[in-house]
């Protein structure tokens, strides 16, 4: 380890650059992922569908975090994260260049390649960005948590953002205008980074092997578990479900009706996205991380985990007993998936925490990167199956779903660490 942790102001001036190259990143990605689930359900795209666009990008998730972790130790997160960045402006180009009189289910599997290109740049540029806290961060005080915290809640309101700019883009200036503008702001943010370069956080080990990429900690694999279905539950709800839901009840199909139920649907994401943002800036001092220990921090984990899976069940009695078209069903939706918000801030965040805790700067991008591996799988299935449920079950089957996988998520969090 060359760098100091403490009082070191390029360090720290590093770390400002590289969370203002994922917030930027992070913008592009919210509003892409609205932009071609709204564009293709326009088109006609069925639930089940609409899910298989997005496949892929998770998929790419779940294979670039084993990856990434093992490429960064090799040749440098500055590496990954230019490539994770080159590879968003690929992915821009060729999504622009869609065209509308292509077949549609050409149109499909073009756009979901490039939603795998995507989904490999984002998880290179998150591995590399998360990767340089564990350097940058100051020991005292339990800053760790404080700044994982930040990056990560930052990065969501900024994604948020993203979710809201690309539905009501989609309803103004278009598809092609609204892809045009975020490839212009990408091809900016990368070349202000080739000129100004942020310093390599010094974790690089050219004999990493690939047999490391599998972790031996209990703790990690553990927490991988959990995370894997933490997020499966978040997005067996969110990616497909919940959207076309709102959908159905603001719109008749009707140019008009689209623009405000476009408008309506990406405030709501952009919201949801966004409160969860700042609630897992603020996670530290709700958890009063600085007066416990490693030890009871992960006790609060399996409790807070079973407080959100609460959530998801009584929203599934409440989809059962009244009818779903309600204006009052609807409103006690809304509420309960911005309570969900919150909840589930504090999970990821107490999370995000301990993953680097449990780590060693000598296996940190290994580690978040095999951790990030299972955060990809669970959006995978849960991807998979908010269109599944959504399809064969609607509402009330989606946020089942999500409720089991809390319930599993709960159980697997058992650590080893003795108290202090």
């Amino acid at each position: 380890m060359t760098l100091s942790k403490q009082g070191d102001q390029k360090a720290f001036r590093s770390y400002i650059m590289i969370t203002g190259v994922y917030w930027a990143f992070m913008l592009t990605d919210g509003a892409l992922r609205m932009l071609i689930l709204l564009h293709f359900h326009i088109l006609g795209f069925s639930p089940i569908q609409l899910a298989y666009l997005f496949l892929l990008y998770e998929l790419a998730g779940v294979i670039t975090n084993l990856l990434a972790g093992w490429i960064a130790s090799r040749l440098g997160l500055m590496f990954t994260l230019y490539l994770g960045i080159s590879l968003q402006i690929i992915a821009l180009i060729a999504l622009f260049n869609l065209d509308s009189s292509w077949d549609l289910r050409f149109s499909a599997l073009y756009a979901s390649i490039i939603q795998g290109i995507s989904g490999i740049a984002k998880d290179l540029t998150k591995m590399s960005s998360k990767s340089a806290v564990k350097v940058f961060a100051p020991d005292e005080n339990n800053s760790l948590f404080k700044w994982v915290a930040f990056l990560t809640g930052s990065k969501n309101m900024i994604k948020g953002l993203g979710y809201f700019l690309g539905a009501a883009l989609l309803g103004t200036i278009g598809f092609k205008g609204t892809i045009l503008g975020m490839g212009i702001l990408l091809m900016m943010i990368f070349t202000s980074l080739l000129i100004d370069r942020p310093i390599e956080p010094i974790l690089t080990s050219k004999k990493a092997k690939f047999k490391e990429l599998f972790s031996r900690s209990r703790n990690v694999n553990t927490l991988s578990c959990a995370r894997m279905f933490l997020f499966g539950a978040r997005d067996i709800w969110f990616v497909v479900g919940i959207p076309i839901y709102f959908y159905s009840i603001l719109s008749d199909g009707s140019a008009q009706e689209n623009r405000a139920a476009f408008f309506i649907i990406g405030s709501f994401m952009a919201s949801w996205i966004m409160l969860y943002g700042a609630i897992q800036i603020v996670a530290p001092r709700i958890l009063k991380a600085k007066q416990i220990s490693l030890h009871q921090l992960t006790h609060k984990a399996r409790k807070w985990a079973l407080i959100l899976a609460l959530i998801p069940l009584t929203l599934t009695t409440l989809a059962l007993l009244l009818p779903q078209q309600n204006l009052w069903f609807a409103s006690f939706l809304t509420f309960g998936l911005l309570l969900f918000g919150i909840i589930f801030a504090i999970n990821s965040s107490l999370h995000s925490y301990l993953i680097l805790a449990f780590t060693q700067n000598t296996r940190v991008t290994l580690d978040v990167g095999f951790y990030y591996m299972s955060n990809a799988a669970g959006r995978l299935f849960g991807t998979l199956l908010s269109g599944l449920l959504y399809q064969f079950g609607g509402l009330s089957l989606i946020l089942c779903g999500a409720t089991i996988a809390l319930f599993i998520s709960a159980i697997c969090l058992k650590f080893d660490i003795p108290p202090h």
